[in-house]
């Protein structure tokens, strides 16, 4: 029997499974996870989850925890412990979203975050902390990295933000192949397919600079909307793929190939980019997209932490 297009794909590329529903990553054998704060809110509201929010309330305040920022980050982790169980590699957890521009919070949280993990007997090895790829998110991983903690930066649209991370020293980097496509959809008023499509060109256009000068910071692209866009980047370091996707391609037995080959990358006539501070801000201002797709994403993302806080305190007051 021929194989699936996702056999076909883990012969290239790590999956990663983007979802907070744990018990639906059995299914597609992905070797890491990743969560963000809407997953979570999504994973929460569902039945066969709450009782495991409310067993995180409960054992807070049986610690006399009543504090619903301590309480989030409980149940971050009770998540990422939950995914650890089924993923044999490692699972993503979200700083705060509100606190993108402050480096000193985010590097507290972050800290806390594994802290918590480590608890619980978990190597931090096996845990990403995901910032948004703000000059602030890119400074507080360069600490971490030096610290063993390892990061992977996400809500990234640009070429100037992942050379950021990787002269820093970030472990990973998701670009949002989708939601680039979304902006250009929207403000071209077109479709894109297959290799035109803007977000899987921004990915390849990464993955060869990185391979090109020898930055050993993965990419992961993220955010796809359809298969035709993970088909396109066969071969990328690691993939991020929701349980709906994963679904169609374990299903979908079409013929694959690879389509990015670092070996190729090498021999490319790409030019260096230098990024300071200055630099960054300014060349991150001159890209539309990236500048409001960067905004956007910190807004839903803080939306939906406010929207976990709100769910939490019912629960702990009650």
């Amino acid at each position: 029997m021929s194989k699936s297009v996702l056999e076909q794909l883990k012969d290239h590329t790590i999956v990663v499974a983007d979802t907070g529903d744990f018990g639906s990553i059995h299914k597609y054998t992905p070797r890491d996870a990743t969560t963000n704060p809407s997953l979570i809110l999504k994973a929460s509201k569902q039945s066969e989850y709450s009782s495991l929010v409310n067993e995180v309330v409960d054992g807070a305040k049986a610690q006399g925890i009543n504090d619903v920022e301590q309480v989030m980050d409980l149940l971050l982790v009770r998540f990422g412990l939950s995914i650890l169980e089924v993923v044999p590699g490692r699972v993503s957890t979200e700083v705060d979203a509100r606190l993108s521009f402050d480096f000193d919070a985010s590097l507290e949280k972050a800290r806390n975050l594994i802290s918590l993990y480590e608890k619980n007997g978990v190597s931090r090895e096996r845990i990403l902390i995901k910032l948004a790829t703000t000059w602030e998110g890119v400074k507080v991983s360069e600490v971490l990295e030096k610290e063993g903690i390892h990061t992977n930066m996400t809500l990234l649209f640009s070429l100037v933000q992942a050379v950021a991370c990787a002269e820093v020293g970030s472990q990973l980097i998701s670009p949002f192949v989708g939601r680039i496509l979304d902006w250009y959809k929207k403000e071209y008023d077109k479709e894109y397919f297959g290799k035109d499509d803007p977000g899987v060109q921004s990915v390849i256009e990464i993955f060869n600079y990185y391979k090109k000068f020898g930055h050993k910071t993965e990419v992961m692209g993220a955010s796809f909307r359809n298969t035709g866009e993970i088909k396109e980047l066969v071969g990328c370091d690691l993939l991020t793929i929701g349980p709906n996707l994963l679904e169609e391609m374990q299903n979908d037995f079409s013929s694959i190939e690879l389509k990015l080959n670092s070996a190729k990358s090498h021999d490319m006539n790409i030019e260096k980019v230098t990024v300071n501070e200055p630099a960054f801000r300014f060349m991150l201002n001159e890209d539309a997209m990236a500048t409001e797709k960067l905004a956007e994403g910190i807004r839903k993302f803080s939306a939906d932490v406010v929207g976990l806080e709100n769910l939490l305190k019912n629960k702990i007051v009650n």
